[in-house]
């Protein structure tokens, strides 16, 4: 390490990915705990990630998805985690590395983190597709989806702003 400077950002951002693990973990075990939901803003081009390549053809560089009233098989591991989503009432299961996470916002508390993630510069890996589980309706289930009502079509190319989810100095 003689002559190395440390990296305290990438340990930061380490730790706060870290953060991000343990709360998919405790959700995963306990489920979500009053209104709290996840908007998660991942790079679909980075190692690590699997989903369908319809999914990526439609999102060839960054993606979110929202876990919040349809979401299954959740499960969080050390550097990944899975859950399945439905897409046009297709469930598809995704895998997402943790380091390919660019965004995490819990909207419900006010929390947010944004992560520096490098594009990938290689060819995008063939990968297999997990099977789906459960009975999906929305990968964004929306309170009007919640109350049974048909989901809106999602519009291809939105952002969300975390800005909002910031608290203001005064």
């Amino acid at each position: 390490m003689a002559g190395k400077l440390l990296d305290y950002n990438q340990m930061v951002e380490t730790a706060l990915r870290g953060a991000v693990r343990e709360a998919l973990k405790r959700v995963a075990e306990f489920g979500l705990p009053g209104n709290h939901h996840f908007y998660i803003t991942f790079r679909t081009d980075q190692p690590g990630v699997e989903l369908p390549e319809y999914l990526h053809e439609r999102y060839p560089e960054e993606m979110t998805i929202v876990l919040q009233h349809q979401y299954w098989g959740l499960e969080a591991n050390e550097d990944w985690f899975q859950v399945t989503l439905s897409f046009n009432k297709v469930p598809e299961r995704l895998v997402i590395a943790y380091a390919a996470i660019t965004a995490f916002a819990d909207p419900s508390v006010q929390f947010g983190l944004q992560f520096r993630v490098a594009p990938n510069a290689e060819n995008r890996p063939a990968m297999a597709t997990p099977a789906p589980i459960g009975n999906a309706e929305s990968a964004t289930a929306s309170d009007d989806a919640a109350a049974g009502e048909e989901p809106a079509e999602r519009k291809t190319g939105d952002v969300v702003a975390l800005d909002a989810f910031r608290k203001k100095k005064p």
